[in-house]
């Protein structure tokens, strides 16, 4: 594709106004944090940032904040939330935002970055609430929300049921995906909810799920006693140390942050999102006496898992893979849907005093059918049979301008250990550094782990990474970190051990409020088995991916912001040809302080050789939505939304996209595949907030 260079002139050149580090900014940074990361088109980031979302309507106060609150926020490292507190402690409470100057570790950039989630006030909020003030001054939100594709897939073609039967090639249910959400809050203490949530492609009302909808979600959660810390009853997820042992959600690893490497736990937060595995059902309670807390949980949930019957070796049926899509749109997946029982029990008993903290936990989880997946040579190692217990111990220890952090885990089965340990290091006002070491056995598996590593799992990989970031003046921010991580067993479609490294650097300026800009390049080497193989030997060899960015944000007015990407990527290994894809990008979002409406557009054009050479970006998107799409091959796509606020209590989003491929006659594949080279998306959705 040829792009015009009048319109590129135009993303790259148009009139630098003014830019703020809006609320909204800093979430939707914050997704597209885990989105690079993730790589994945469909996410569920709910839960996530539950917090920010509800700091923006209430923000935190800092004179009253705890050291759990702050980190909470997601936007502040150890040592700058115990540099305020210590701040407080010796000086007595803030009178206005602009104290927060004076402290060593804060620099203009981290408080523009947290003060529209904060607030510095002199009046401290009740600590013991009645059940009268909690009605009375409560939240009650709700969500409806309708999307769909207009064009038609394979998958909903006109067929007899007898063949829907017989073939999983077809779906059930319709085209179109169905969202409800209830949710009771009190501050930050109390929350009650229900979820319902039907995939594209499942029924409702009907057939399989004549209840409704497909996945039905339930939580009540409470915090903040003096002994009874926490409790959550249905669905909850728990967050132990630095993720090795046990930790439900996502989390961030490696970002353009630096120094969000390190994990902040949050032991039991309630489930609200839409993710069908990812989650705990059952109930959950965090004792507390004094410098202790004892962390207690039991978990019993139906998991989707294609088993089968062994008659030869009478140990009765077998569990062969754990499903996690899921998706239950046609026989097959109907049919494997809650074929097994997990079974889930854990503890974590924490010690705090000052500026350390230590933990242990032990936590057990067992099916009631025995895991048999099949045997090959790259997963010989993983985890088979009825029971698995692991335990492990972290510590926390902030001195001085040294953050030091980790955690070691081990399992029963093979004996297996894995660790991981870091420290944050403020080396001055302007310069921080962040360094974490990991060792993951091959070994090693647990089902519920989310610790810093390169590949999707806390398993037979180590690594070292080093991360640095540098306030070169007021206006440029240096941040880069360098990777170096080997896999010591075989992998999947790598056929012997295999190491790589990963490198970023990126430079933001920011001359005022009015703008910011930023230049990113990132190097992602990969060993991979070659394309050229006989069958009998693979070779492996390097699959070296480069990523260059250019991100501008400025403001024509204070109700008007545009933004400008554009993002070139290589790929190069020895067995293909090399390989390149670019994508341009310009977002409007117009936002009348008077008017009680609001718009965001984009547009983007897209080259890439083929799917290898794709480049994620986030799209803006009504609230509790994440859009993520990969562009690829070559074409166009826009996007308009419209948020129209109503009646004080009201928000009703309209979402339409569209994507052009200008070299396809079809798109997708199987069951998704559309005819034609068109592909659009329609979302309405409707707040309502009591």
């Amino acid at each position: 594709m040829r792009f015009n260079l009048t319109l590129i002139a135009f993303f790259i050149f148009s009139p630098f106004l003014s830019f703020s580090q809006e609320k909204n900014e800093v979430i939707q940074q914050r997704i597209e944090f885990i989105a690079e990361q993730t790589e994945l088109e469909e996410i569920d980031l709910t839960t996530v940032l539950d917090q920010l979302n509800y700091y923006i309507s209430h923000p935190l106060n800092l004179n009253s904040a705890t050291s759990d609150e702050l980190e909470s926020l997601g936007l502040l490292n150890e040592i700058q939330i115990r540099n305020l507190l210590l701040h407080i402690q010796l000086n007595g409470k803030l009178i206005s935002v602009f104290e927060l100057q004076s402290l060593e570790y804060w620099d203009l950039s981290t408080i523009q970055l947290v003060m529209p989630f904060i607030k510095v006030e002199e009046k401290i909020d009740q600590v013991h609430v009645g059940i009268k003030e909690m009605l009375k001054n409560g939240t009650y939100e709700s969500f409806f929300r309708y999307q769909t594709i207009p064009q038609s897939k394979k998958g909903y073609s006109s067929v007899p049921d007898s063949i829907k039967m017989k073939s999983s090639s077809y779906y059930f249910g319709n085209k179109d995906h169905y969202y409800t959400r209830f949710r009771y809050t009190y501050r930050n203490n109390v929350s009650i909810g229900f979820i319902g949530d039907k995939d594209p492609g499942e029924q409702f009302f009907k057939g399989s799920q004549k209840q409704g909808f497909d996945f039905n979600s339930f939580h009540a959660f409470f915090k903040g006693g003096k002994y009874v810390r926490s409790f959550a009853l249905g669905d909850y997820q728990i967050q132990i140390g630095q993720g090795l042992n046990f930790w439900s959600g996502f989390a961030f690893g490696k970002t353009a942050e630096v120094t969000s490497v390190k994990k902040s736990a949050t032991s039991i937060r309630p489930y609200n999102s839409t993710d069908e595995t990812r989650f705990s059902r059952g109930g959950a309670i965090d004792l507390g006496f004094k410098n202790f807390s004892l962390l207690t949980f039991i978990s019993v949930k139906k998991i989707d898992a294609i088993t089968t019957f062994d008659s030869l070796s009478l140990q009765g049926e077998l569990t062969s893979s754990i499903q996690m899509t899921g998706f239950h749109r046609t026989s097959m997946e109907i049919e494997r849907k809650d074929k097994l029982t997990e079974k889930m029990a854990g503890m974590n008993l924490k010690y705090r005093i000052r500026n350390f903290q230590c933990g242990v936990a032990s936590i057990y989880q067992g099916y009631d059918k025995i895991y048999a997946k099949k045997v090959e040579p790259y997963n010989q190692f993983d985890f088979r049979g009825k029971d698995l217990f692991s335990l492990s111990g972290d510590y926390n220890w902030v001195i001085r301008n040294f953050n030091f952090f980790g955690e070691v885990s081990g399992i029963n089965q093979f004996r297996s250990i894995s660790q991981l340990h870091g420290v944050l290091v403020a080396l001055h006002a302007r310069a921080s550094l962040s360094v974490v070491y990991r060792n993951y056995d091959k070994a090693y598996q647990t089902f519920y782990n989310n610790g810093f590593s390169e590949g999707s799992s806390t398993q037979n990989e180590k690594g070292v990474y080093m991360g640095l970031k540098i306030k070169l003046t007021n206006t440029l921010i240096v941040n880069s970190y360098m990777d170096l991580f080997s896999f010591p067993w075989l992998k999947y479609q790598v056929d012997k051990p295999s190491f790589g490294h990963e490198l970023m650097g990126q430079l933001n300026y920011k001359p005022s409020k009015q703008l910011e800009i930023y230049c990113r390049f990132r190097e992602q080497l990969r060993q991979k088995n070659s394309r050229n193989s006989d069958g009998s030997i693979t070779e492996i060899e390097d699959v070296v991916q480069r990523n260059y960015r250019f991100n501008l944000n400025y403001s024509a007015s204070e109700s008007i912001v545009l933004k400008s990407r554009i993002e070139y990527v290589t790929i190069n290994r020895k067995s293909n040809n090399p390989e390149q894809g670019t994508v341009i990008s310009q977002d409007i979002q117009y936002k009348p302080k008077s008017l009680p409406f609001d718009i965001s557009l984009r547009y983007v054009l897209f080259q890439t050789d083929s799917y290898d050479s794709r480049i994620y970006m986030y799209e803006s998107n009504a609230q509790n939505v994440f859009s993520i799409p990969a562009y690829y091959y070559q074409g166009s796509r826009g996007y308009c939304m419209i948020r129209y606020s109503f009646l004080k209590r009201f928000d009703l989003w309209f979402r339409y996209g569209n994507t052009i491929y200008s070299n396809r006659k079809s798109i997708g594949t199987g069951s998704e595949e559309i005819k034609g080279s068109v592909k659009s998306d329609v979302l309405v959705q409707l707040r309502v907030q009591i």
